[in-house]
């Protein structure tokens, strides 16, 4: 048998696509804790339609309640506190921990979706900053 050497064969080189090897900047992750229970859907909404992930809790410490505040908070990179409807344990406990964690966080007395995203517009530049 001839021992010639095989030449490689023309394969085309697969190209690689720039923007599909870059990654895509993460959606800005927000929790918001008290005053959502019935209105939960359009906060939902607004947050999508404007570009944001959003996490909400109930606000009720009780039980495990307190765990998953603070579970909630590790999750996002900013926490919207609403005060008016919050007992003053959610208030301290998300605060608290939001502080200890060094989540940006909010306190607002009431708060709309509208307002909420005003709220994230005017911080999103520094938690990007931060980031």
């Amino acid at each position: 048998m001839n021992s010639a050497a095989i030449a490689p064969s023309k394969q085309s080189k697969k190209q690689v696509n720039p923007q599909a090897t870059t990654h895509k900047p993460t959606r800005l992750r927000i929790g918001m804790i008290g005053g959502v229970e019935r209105s939960e859907g359009l906060f939902q909404q607004a947050a999508h339609a404007a570009g944001y992930d959003l996490e909400v809790h109930s606000g009720h410490t009780a039980g495990r309640g307190a765990q998953t505040l603070a579970s909630l908070v590790n999750r996002v990179d900013l926490v919207v506190i609403v005060t008016d409807v919050n007992s003053h344990n959610a208030v301290v406990a998300a605060r608290k921990a939001a502080v200890s964690r060094g989540v940006k966080h909010l306190l607002v007395r009431r708060c709309s979706p509208s307002r909420l995203i005003d709220l994230i517009h005017s911080v999103e530049t520094d938690i990007a900053h931060a980031a």
